[in-house]
């Protein structure tokens, strides 16, 4: 923990402070309109292994949907665009997009396959009400096809929508319907629905391109069609303390310090006070002073919102992914703890070697990742 304690040495704030300077000519507004809460919003995204074309379908839904007036068109490169994604062609971090159907207003998470960043696909996946399992009818499933729908089983993902990528590529159908029937097993095996699951075929790269077959724009706007009718409404906790864990934290010249996540439960109003917890000794409390979705104002958060407060009281160095804003004296920090645990087995997922006395693994929730240990009685 104290990794996340430790103030940063000072060349590393004269370098940040100059990358703050360098930038701030090019600082755009904290909002650029006002979100109108008229339909039902949910959270969803796009897993399954690299290559398979999560962020190019990604992109042709908001293609689709912005040429509907119901999205705002992002395209690959708007989608995938830290330096590093763009040099090595992969989603990295997680990105959001937003567009509408007709009965509903979807935030989605566009999760990276590779299997170096799990952890990251983690996070976005546990702020999902359903995802969107992308796989490739040209490669069939591959290792992280299984280890994503386990993923979405242990985060707690409730519904899976599958879409089978790529079919402009394959020639001989049967093999899609071989394909189609193992994954259909996959999801059985990790207590999804296989049977009942909806399977949408298509090519995210033809309707990107705007084909109008049947593989092309149709299919996006079935696969639309099959996640507004699968995927059920979630029910949102308003009705509890507000409690929204940090996901990341970011500095608006001129502004103030923005942290960014899922509110879990509650509701959040400009000028409410909230309390800061972990990786701290004491809990800091701060004022909000603007909540944002999408570059869109709120009044106010509500529970399932992936949302950025604006906080008044605190630093950026002050905040770590991790932490949790909540209502004041709602949530307790607490170092160590005892707890019942379930050890996955190794056809679950889990270890190879039997667990003596002690574990001490990486652990993974929602928004933060570390080292822990774990002993056993």
């Amino acid at each position: 923990l104290k990794l996340f304690c430790s103030k940063a040495p000072l060349a590393m704030s004269v370098a940040r402070r100059l990358a703050v300077s360098l930038r701030r000519p090019q600082a755009r507004s904290f909002a650029i309109g006002t979100y109108v809460r008229d339909k039902p919003h949910l959270n969803v995204g796009t897993i399954g292994h690299v290559d398979h074309g999560k962020t190019t379908l990604t992109a042709a839904i908001t293609k689709i949907q912005a040429a509907a007036g119901k999205a705002e068109f992002k395209g690959y490169a708007q989608i995938d665009r830290a330096p590093e994604e763009i040099k090595r062609g992969i989603t990295i971090n997680q990105s959001h997009v937003e567009y509408e159907s007709d009965t509903r207003h979807y935030g989605h998470v566009d999760c990276p396959g590779h299997a170096d960043y799990v952890k990251n696909m983690i996070t976005g996946a546990a702020q999902m009400d359903g995802a969107i399992l992308v796989v490739s009818a040209y490669d069939g499933p591959m290792p992280q096809t299984r280890e994503h729908i386990l993923l979405s089983r242990q985060v707690g993902v409730p519904s899976l929508v599958v879409f089978l990528n790529k079919m402009d590529m394959v020639e001989d159908l049967e093999l899609v319907e071989l394909v189609e029937l193992e994954i259909r097993e996959m999801l059985d095996m990790y207590q999804f629905p296989g049977d009942d699951t909806p399977f949408v075929k298509g090519s995210a790269l033809k309707a990107l391109n705007g084909d109008q077959g049947e593989f092309g724009e149709e299919s996006v706007r079935e696969l639309i069609r099959a996640v507004d009718s699968f995927i059920p409404d979630p029910q949102r906790p308003v009705d509890l303390p507000f409690l929204m864990g940090i996901e990341g934290v970011m500095s608006i010249p001129g502004k103030g310090t923005v942290a960014t996540g899922r509110i879990e439960r509650g509701i959040t109003k400009i000028g409410d006070v909230v309390e800061i917890s972990g990786f701290r000794d004491k809990p800091m409390k701060a004022t909000v002073q603007g909540i944002e979705m999408f570059h869109k104002t709120l009044p106010e958060g509500q529970a399932g919102d992936q949302c950025g407060v604006m906080l008044k009281g605190v630093k950026r160095v002050d905040l770590a992914r991790g932490m949790v804003c909540a209502q004041p004296g709602t949530v307790q920090v607490f170092k160590k703890f005892s707890a019942d645990c379930y050890i996955l087995k190794e056809d679950e997922g889990g270890r190879k070697k039997t667990v003596l006395y002690a574990l001490s693994p990486t652990g993974v929730h929602q928004d933060w990742h570390y080292n822990c240990r774990g002993d056993f009685t």
